[in-house]
């Protein structure tokens, strides 16, 4: 027996409150029940603890982001230094990783929990690379019983002996050589999510729009004007379904929302004569319409309807065909919207000469739900405007009347070009124009409530 130093104490100390707060936790005030409140002795729970190490691993990209349904198929660790160093950004550019871990089974979560809690300013898994001596000793009194179970936690720093793929992960076949004939000169690769860059871009864009947020104020708090960045025509995606922790603890922390960025071009390099909305009465206008001269809209729209006018069979050839030009409208869509905001900044549908319908407004400036509301005495309607503006953002409505819109607007421009044109099927389309409108610019809580509401 070894006496403890001053660090091992704090680690001793730590590492029992932990197992203490789990025992009260599962307890419940029950303090009869001695089988349960026994495996929460110190020695016990930290020797059960450390028989189940082996079914954690620190990776940096666990397998579960390709697809939540994998089992048994290999997580990656990768260290900067054994990445290729490039000029895109991508893993190889954190200076600091972001470990995120792989666990075969919810069970052992307690195992991970205890691995992150922190002493001496850093974690313990932090201490188990380090291979410390002090927390070895706070382990256990015989040194021998405090290097095994040394030995049994640093098991989720090792990588897996051997790499495992799935059925269910995305694979592709890369040509390594000339001849595209020979399936001996392609390489199959497996590309792998980055949670830990993830992680170091998701905590930028919370500090980004936290000062942002401050910047321009709130109802109780006035605006202070500091500068601020922003992240404009993001897109959240949701990863893990409901239970987020099914695809790793990282991911959990992120509330399963992970961005993609805009690949967009700069709106400086967008042709002046693109998005122009002044004085126009709907984006859908047969007239003036915006949408219809927006890119290649025109082309799309045009060549779904030769192709129905061509009269093709009514088989799966044909609905795929239709699908895909509907789906490349719907895409269009999406950029159109994505343009307007970006031209208009946040709060230009507060300009008298923008008249388009509420709907379209709220689907085209959603920013101007988060500007401070205008408190002006000689145009006390102002405020009453934003009000109402913000409220029926919320209520979610205008989702819908926008691609009831955008229905009605197809519909009429393949009737256009041929009264024997069948109209598309309106779920069809109303599908990917919501998809269209609500990925892009509405926030990931009110599609939740939308998608609940329509089912």
């Amino acid at each position: 027996m070894s006496e403890l130093t001053d660090r091992g104490k704090a680690f001793r100390t730590a590492i029992t409150g932990f197992i203490e707060a789990r025992r009260e936790a599962k307890l419940k005030g029950k303090d009869d029940d001695a089988d349960t409140a026994s495996k929460y002795d110190y020695a016990t729970w930290l020797a059960d603890a450390a028989s189940r190490a082996h079914n954690l691993r620190v990776v940096t990209h666990p397998i579960k982001f390709t697809h939540s349904g994998i089992k048994g198929a290999s997580s990656v660790h990768m260290g900067t230094a054994e990445l290729t160093a490039r000029d895109e950004i991508g893993t190889h550019s954190l200076a600091v990783q972001q470990f995120d871990f792989a666990i075969s089974d919810a069970k052992h979560l307690d195992v991970y929990s205890f691995l992150k809690e922190v002493v001496d300013g850093k974690r313990l898994l932090e201490w188990l690379h380090e291979d410390d001596a002090d927390l070895t000793n706070a382990l256990d009194d015989n040194p021998a019983a405090a290097a095994a179970l040394m030995k049994s936690f640093r098991q989720v720093l090792q990588p897996d002996d051997k790499l495992v793929s799935s059925t269910l992960a995305k694979q592709i076949y890369w040509l390594k050589g000339e001849d595209p004939t020979d399936d001996g000169q392609y390489h199959l690769l497996q590309p792998m999510f980055s949670s830990s860059l993830e992680q170091v871009v998701h905590e930028d864009i919370r500090s980004v729009r936290e000062g942002a947020f401050a910047a321009r104020g709130t109802r109780k708090q006035k605006p202070t004007f500091a500068d601020h960045s922003t992240y404009l025509d993001l897109v959240a995606r949701t990863i893990g379904g409901s239970n987020a922790q099914n695809v790793s603890p990282q991911n959990k922390a992120r509330g399963g929302v992970n961005y993609l960025l805009a690949s967009l071009p700069p709106p400086a390099w967008k042709p002046r004569d693109g998005v122009n909305l002044f004085k126009l009465e709907s984006v859908f206008d047969d007239k003036r319409g915006a949408f219809i001269l927006f890119e290649e809209v025109r082309q799309l729209v045009r060549g779904l309807a030769d192709f129905l006018k061509a009269n093709p069979d009514q088989n799966k050839e044909t609905r795929e065909r239709v699908t895909g030009f509907l789906q490349d409208i719907a895409e269009a869509l999406s950029l159109f919207g994505a343009d307007a905001r970006a031209r208009g900044g946040a709060g230009w549908t507060r300009n008298a000469d923008f008249q388009l319908p509420p709907c379209e407004q709220l689907w085209l400036d959603p920013e101007r739900t988060e500007l401070p509301l205008r408190d002006d005495p000689e145009h006390p309607h102002w405020r009453e405007d934003d009000v109402a503006f913000n409220q029926a953002y919320q209520r979610g409505d205008w989702a819908d009347e926008v691609a009831m819109r955008f229905g009605l607007w197809l519909n009429g421009q393949l009737r256009k070009r041929s009264d024997k044109l069948a109209m598309l099927g309106e779920a069809e389309m109303r599908h990917f124009a919501r998809h269209a409108i609500l990925d892009v610019a509405w926030p990931i809580p009110l599609q939740r409530r939308a998608k609940a509401g329509a089912a």
